[in-house]
């Protein structure tokens, strides 16, 4: 399987909703989508949780989904609805994790953020994933 991208996008859900694959996976479908978009999402507990099967194209970034594995953190809006890092130790602890694993197994994929593709207009996950991602290393 060629991987080009892994990509982090986060819920758009206020800190005190408790988001989980099953609620996106409905809010896909609501879309007309077939499925869940994303391969993994990432709840408050920490918790990852499987969404497609990494064999099969996500839907997660317009005109960029094949060959991107996407994963969902729970959570990115401040209780006014603006972005907001708001995300858990919990959640970044197995986004170090589970993105050790994923980069071990595609290491030529390159880290992204849902804001650093062309085109996106949102702030979507709310912090600099390859700034992060240089801190855990």
């Amino acid at each position: 399987m060629d991987v080009k991208f892994i990509t982090v996008h986060c819920s758009a859900t206020k800190a005190d909703v408790d988001v989980d694959a099953k609620m996106i996976d409905q809010w896909h479908r609501q879309k007309g989508w077939l499925k869940i978009g994303y391969h993994f999402v990432i709840k408050r507990d920490g918790t990852i949780e499987p969404g497609r099967k990494l064999d099969e194209v996500g839907a997660h970034v317009a005109g960029f989904n094949k060959g991107n594995i996407g994963i969902c953190m729970a959570g990115g809006l401040d209780a006014n609805g603006k972005p907001q890092d708001n995300f858990t130790e919990a959640q970044y602890t197995s986004l170090d994790s589970l993105l050790t694993l994923l980069e071990e197994d595609f290491p030529k994929a390159e880290l992204r953020g849902h804001r650093d593709f062309p085109g996106v207009n949102k702030a979507c996950p709310c912090f600099d994933v390859r700034a992060w991602r240089e801190t855990t290393r």
